[in-house]
């Protein structure tokens, strides 16, 4: 059974750059749809951005223009490139795939934005 574990969260002046990872480890098959949710405090959790195996991407429209997912599929690796953040954009990240047609989620991370 395959588990989610990302990296790459902290704390960032508004303006300022983060990238999140998320490698898939265990017994895994087949990944299909990767993505990155996120919880804002007090919210519910919302989509950020989502690829598919063949690379098709999509994005919540809070980040168009400033966030860019990726993944490689030899790593079993989804990333999510955050420029040009924003207080808003305060929240726990948690990563999501799909792992043998069953959904998976991550710890979560946090990336906390300071004005």
């Amino acid at each position: 059974q395959g588990q989610l574990v990302e990296s790459g969260g902290g704390l960032v002046q508004a303006g300022g750059s983060l990238r999140l990872s998320c490698v898939a480890s265990g017994r895994i098959g087949t990944i299909t749809l990767m993505g990155w949710y996120r919880q804002p405090p007090g919210k519910q959790r919302e989509s950020v951005a989502t690829i598919t195996s063949r690379g098709d991407t999509n994005y919540a429209d809070s980040v168009k223009g400033r966030f860019t997912i990726s993944r490689d599929n030899a790593k079993k690796t989804v990333y999510l490139q955050m420029n040009s953040l924003k207080p808003e954009d305060t929240a726990i990240y948690y990563c999501y795939a799909v792992l043998d047609g069953r959904g998976s989620w991550g710890q979560g991370t946090q990336v906390t934005v300071s004005s």
